[in-house]
């Protein structure tokens, strides 16, 4: 299911301006580490509710069911000064490191949405019904608690040496989620911001993250002049620090897995796996549930291009394609409703959330390649939602970007 190669848009300039972020301060919150939440999509509702019980946990602004009363209580924090804004504009370099291993590093400020194909590349479709639900919750609060993840390939050396200098002084931040050290410096000097504007201005980006975010930003951005024609954004430079791409897996509560597998093959050739599941490999979907497990391979051409009408012929390579419309939709009936599809990032608890008999099925997808990834966005192919998971995202809450503060 590996995709063809395709060319590549021309790269265009990308424009990253300096702001001054909003972030907690120490002296009045004590460790911000207490405060901060992984990024929006990765937390699931029980622990997000959890977080919010602390009184000035940056989850009670990010999962806020009334954007405009989590504005207020924004707001009594500014006064209160459990948060700050920065007394200058500045890019931020942003890392998260594991014992010695810098796991990311980037350069977070405000980016400049490009309107032109070629510039910014989406990966993946979005639902509009999400989009909805951003835009109102970004418009509502005013602000942006977590930045855009956007890989980019940068030409220049310029930008790489002064973000290597920044990093050499102390940070302005210092957070610890897990065993993953966030660090942030504050980069305002006007001659090192010149330089690491220059290194930028030969770059393509790919949205890594923040699909949904980026759309509602679109949307709002009718006016021109308004703040949303920028969004808060990391960019980071994927030929110095590779992010981690990973796959995410189906987990179907109502789903008998024996039945599952006998409708799989009237469409594709389905195996037992008697030693039980396994990370699947190139070509291969891997169904599991009850204590069994199956390999899907080679879907018919005839029916997944029935399932595959009027979607781009690239998606018959592409697992999440073979997956969400040969088999859920086909060949499962799969209803699209709350519930019906769970989507999980980790391959044990997928296949832990079935293991006991009458738990449903798991369908376990193989990783595509960052190559693919940018060959398809750059020729304006979108692949279908929850094809993957870019990594390490940024946390929220560490440098926010608040509207409407003199």
């Amino acid at each position: 299911m590996s995709a063809p190669a395709l060319p590549f848009a021309q790269p265009t300039p990308l424009q990253l301006r300096p702001f001054r972020a909003v972030r907690y301060d120490p002296e009045r919150v004590g460790d911000p580490s207490d405060l901060l939440a992984p990024p929006y999509d990765d937390l699931d509702p029980a622990r997000a509710r959890e977080l919010r019980r602390h009184p000035h946990h940056v989850a009670r602004l990010l999962y806020a069911d009334a954007p405009q009363g989590a504005a207020r209580e924004l707001g009594r924090w500014l006064r209160r000064g459990l948060l700050r804004r920065d007394e200058r504009p500045a890019l931020y370099v942003y890392q998260q490191q594991r014992g010695a291993r810098i796991l990311q590093r980037g350069l977070m400020g405000e980016l400049l949405l490009p309107r032109r194909a070629g510039q910014l590349l989406p990966h993946e479709d979005v639902s509009a019904h999400v989009v909805r639900q951003r835009a109102a919750h970004i418009s509502g609060l005013r602000a942006q608690l977590e930045p855009l993840l956007l890989a980019h390939r940068c030409t220049e050396s310029t930008a790489a040496q002064v973000t290597e200098r920044v990093t050499r002084r102390p940070p302005v931040t210092v957070a610890r989620i897990g065993d993953v050290t966030h660090s942030l410096w504050a980069c305002d000097d006007v001659g090192e911001l010149a330089l690491v504007g220059g290194g930028l201005s030969a770059g393509q980006a790919l949205i890594a993250d923040g699909h949904h975010r980026h759309a509602a930003c679109l949307d709002l951005s009718a006016d021109a002049a308004g703040p949303w024609r920028h969004s808060l954004a990391l960019l980071v430079d994927t030929a110095r620090y590779p992010l981690r791409l990973s796959a995410i897996h189906r987990v179907l509560p109502a789903l008998d897995p024996e039945k599952a597998a006998r409708a799989a093959a009237e469409v594709a050739r389905v195996l037992p796996l008697p030693a039980g599941p396994r990370p699947p490999g190139p070509g291969e979907l891997i169904l599991a549930g009850g204590g069994q497990a199956w390999i899907i391979t080679e879907p018919d051409p005839g029916a997944l291009h029935d399932a595959l009408s009027g979607h781009p012929g690239q998606w018959a390579q592409l697992p999440a394609a073979v997956s969400d419309y040969l088999l859920l939709r086909h060949a499962w009936s799969v209803p699209d409703l709350p519930g019906a599809v769970m989507h999980l990032h980790d391959m044990r608890q997928a296949t832990e959330a079935v293991s006991a008999p009458g738990s449903g099925s798991a369908l376990l997808l193989p990783v595509i390649s960052e190559s693919t990834v940018w060959e398809l966005a750059g020729a304006g192919v979108l692949l279908p939602r929850k094809s993957t998971s870019f990594g390490p995202k940024p946390a929220a809450g560490l440098a926010m970007r608040v509207l409407g503060l003199s």
